[in-house]
């Protein structure tokens, strides 16, 4: 791995030209190739350097992951390495239960990333901090490892989880990466006839079997989240209050035994099965478990504990429920139903919800080869249009930000599917207005990549193609004379054939607003964090630096070659609602 990586960050001057070092290099390869960050994002999220206080890149990940990661890079040939990157990690998560003070004594660079963490914390974004190697953890550095991780995530002022990602997993996190869609998984299960049932139900083989809990260990996909790929949410880490519990029942000599008796049980789907003739084995192929991601994580996570030997005590078992389900949707169903108990994002309990089942049924009805995506990890059939292919996260998104007109909150996915849920999935917004926002999307990412826009911008890009939307409807807007209102999406097909034209001088109104507002942090001394501003009411509600900015824009085009681009962007009176409330 560690030769791979060195011959990736030779070949590509991305790496040579943005970064000093191997060191950096390391951990912008990590950021870029496996966490899949642009180049844009990844030059933003580096701290490394003097004054980085063992802090070598904050990542804020918007949407619905609602994370912070913490990252420290060492990336050495492969050798055995001792506690010191640890206890560096450690350093930086005392540092960060300061951040106003840290600030003080940082880089500029890390000041301006704890202040978008600093208002990701305010939101309740979890924390977590990796240490990326290539090398491996001494004996007394493994102990170590497992008294830091139990520290930070006992912690009652700063909860934070500790990853060690060695060159193992970061193996299968490329490998992840680097494939679209995740393989399916297939495995070889051993069971305890006299514990297994084989069943029918609904037409339906179902398999009801205790496994010991040392056989959880088998599984494949656990470590990297392969066998979760249909689940709600993936593992939230043994920080969780719940997940807690677990450990502590599982390391417990005195209950581990009754493990069985505690738990409910873990749902597994796949397509097909087979026994040995002895019915000691089971072959399973296209595994998920869409209930029991955070039991099974947690067992893995505390494999070393389970695995120790103490005699001839029982270690107990957990129920699974297999179940043999070729139909997808079905799948998805028993995926959401039986999550139902816990914690499940509002986005999935929505899926099947009135709201988006009219929204779904009128799209789909009324545009030709279109789709509307209701569900996690649902495909597009192949007989719709991916242009006309739209998910109800980004239509969410795309509603607050043109009907609301505030795209400083189509980064809190949370918040689109809870309180504004009624808002933004309106009954009467009408299918060709849908296909619109659609399309003007398509257009802002067919132009981004060379849009000469500010870089800061350019690495909050899930926020900033948002507000570039917005200010496509404020151009509408103010060319018809409508400033105080919202035009139909519908009503600006027209302007698509102008797509670059608008997206050009879109661009222009972000820059000079960007800009405008950093000027105005500095004369007041406090740190500016272009995430921040993004997601604040400042990048909308303040006239000087956005209406200003369109107005500026707008007078330019007064000429007679650009008469065809505002008669373009001139909408009848008619076309044009107040916005939705979003407050």
């Amino acid at each position: 791995m560690y030769d791979r990586i060195q011959a990736d960050i030779a070949s590509n001057s991305f790496y040579r030209e943005n970064f000093p070092n191997d060191g950096q290099r390391f951990v912008a390869w990590y950021l870029h190739r496996v966490l899949l960050l642009d180049v844009h994002q990844t030059k933003a999220a580096i701290t490394d350097g003097a004054g980085d206080k063992q802090i070598d890149a904050i990542v804020v990940e918007d949407g619905e992951e609602r994370r912070i990661r913490v990252v420290q890079g060492k990336f050495v040939k492969p050798e055995s390495i001792d506690a010191t990157p640890l206890r560096e990690v450690l350093s930086a998560w005392t540092r960060l239960k300061d951040i106003p003070k840290l600030q003080l004594e940082c880089s500029g660079r890390l000041a301006e990333r704890l202040e978008a963490m600093r208002v990701a914390l305010e939101d309740e974004y979890d924390v977590q901090f990796e240490l990326i190697t290539t090398g491996s953890l001494t004996p007394s550095a493994v102990t170590d490892f497992e008294a830091f991780a139990k520290e930070m995530g006992e912690s009652t002022d700063f909860s934070a989880g500790l990853t060690l990602v060695n060159s193992d997993l970061l193996e299968t996190r490329l490998s992840e990466a680097e494939q679209r869609d995740l393989p399916e998984l297939a495995a070889e299960i051993e069971l305890d006839p006299q514990k297994c049932l084989v069943t029918e139900e609904a037409g339906i083989r179902v398999v009801l079997a205790m496994l010991p809990i040392e056989q959880c260990l088998k599984l494949p996909g656990i470590a990297d989240g392969k066998l979760f790929r249909r689940n709600v949410r993936q593992s939230l880490g043994i920080t969780n209050k719940v997940n807690k519990a677990l450990r502590d029942t599982l390391v417990n000599p005195d209950k581990g035994k009754y493990f069985f008796f505690f738990h409910n049980g873990i749902t597994a789907l796949c397509r097909d099965v087979s026994f040995s003739p002895d019915k000691k084995k089971m072959k399973v192929s296209a595994l998920s478990v869409v209930n029991g991601c955070q039991s099974l994580s947690t067992i893995y996570a505390t494999g070393g504990k389970v695995s120790e030997k103490k005699g001839s005590q029982p270690k107990g078992s957990v129920l699974f429920r297999f179940y043999e389900i070729p139909q997808y949707d079905l799948g998805d169903a028993i995926s959401i139903n039986t999550n139902s108990q816990s914690a499940v994002k509002p986005r999935d309990l929505r899926s099947n919800d009135k709201y988006m089942r009219s929204i779904k049924n009128r799209y789909e009805s009324q545009v030709p080869g279109a789709y509307f995506l209701t569900k996690r990890g649902e495909d597009r059939p192949p007989d719709k249009e991916a242009a006309k292919c739209v998910d109800s996260p980004d239509y969410a998104k795309m509603a607050v930000s043109w009907m609301c007109q505030r795209p400083n909150l189509a980064t809190n996915e949370k918040r689109l599917f809870d309180e504004l849920y009624k808002t933004v999935f309106h009954p009467e917004l009408e299918s060709q207005s849908i296909l619109a926002l659609k399309l003007w999307m398509n257009e802002i990412d067919k132009h981004w990549p060379n849009l000469d826009i500010n870089e800061a911008v350019k690495a909050v890009k899930g926020a900033a193609r948002f507000h570039m939307l917005f200010i496509v409807s404020q151009l509408f807007a103010f060319a018809s004379n409508q400033s105080d209102k919202v035009p139909f999406p519908s009503a600006t097909m027209n302007g698509l054939k102008y797509a670059g034209q608008s997206i050009s001088q879109a661009k222009t109104c972000l820059n000079r607003a960007l800009q405008q507002a950093i000027t105005q942090s500095a004369q007041t001394g406090k740190v500016f964090s272009p995430q921040n501003w993004l997601k604040g009411k400042a990048a909308v509600n303040d006239e000087q630096l956005v209406v200003g900015a369109i107005v500026d824009v707008l007078k330019g085009f007064t000429t007679p070659e650009t008469a065809p681009f505002i008669a373009a962007f001139t909408v009848p009176a008619q076309m044009f609602s107040f916005r939705w409330s979003a407050e």
